[in-house]
């Protein structure tokens, strides 16, 4: 088993790449954000969330609402940091059993991907790169939010090493850029 480890800020493309190359390598594709969103519908780690955050991120359902939990964790390291204490052990536990598979390929999709345990598992260390403004049209489009709020998230992205990646791509939005990434990659 290889690990393809995909990485970027929000908008970046590490979806879409991870995407197509799971769907042309016949790989299997974990979108680690997708398991943060399931923790916090964890009805224990919601319960502690609410107890440690308030109830001000408790949205119209009476679930956590994911907007209200990130305007305030992404103005607040100190929150930031209970919320990832809260969910990490979820993440892990649900990461471990993932990658545990029989698959040849696995990627790992994720802008937290660096300061994780995992990224040192990963055989391929690819890095997304986009335009600010692109990114940022593209995030507030996919996630219907504002310019603040889009804003408060990209002020706690990572600062990225660029001597821990074997692949730095820079995504154009163009039909083909992503195609010719998976060539790329393929070619080596």
């Amino acid at each position: 088993m290889k690990i393809i480890g995909i990485t970027g800020k929000s908008g970046s493309g590490k979806s879409t790449l991870a995407a197509r190359l799971s769907k042309q390598w016949k790989a299997r594709n974990i979108n680690i954000d997708k398991i943060g969103h399931q923790a916090i519908n964890d009805q224990h780690i919601a319960q502690t969330l609410i107890k440690v955050l308030g109830k001000e991120i408790v949205g119209d359902m009476q679930k956590i609402d994911r907007k209200k939990l990130g305007n305030m964790v992404f103005s607040d390291q100190r929150k930031m940091k209970q919320l990832t204490d809260i969910t990490w052990g979820y993440m892990q536990e649900a990461l471990n059993k993932m990658i545990e598979g029989k698959e040849e390929w696995i990627i790992l999709d994720w802008a937290l991907l660096p300061i994780s345990e995992f990224w040192e598992t990963c055989d391929i260390k690819i890095w997304m790169q986009a335009d600010d403004d692109e990114r940022k049209n593209q995030v507030k489009q996919r996630d219907k939010i504002s310019d603040e709020y889009f804003q408060k998230r990209d002020a706690n992205s990572l600062n990225y090493e660029l001597y821990q990646f074997d692949y730095i791509f820079r995504n154009d939005y163009q039909i083909n850029t992503i195609d010719n990434i998976i060539k790329t990659i393929k070619s080596e």
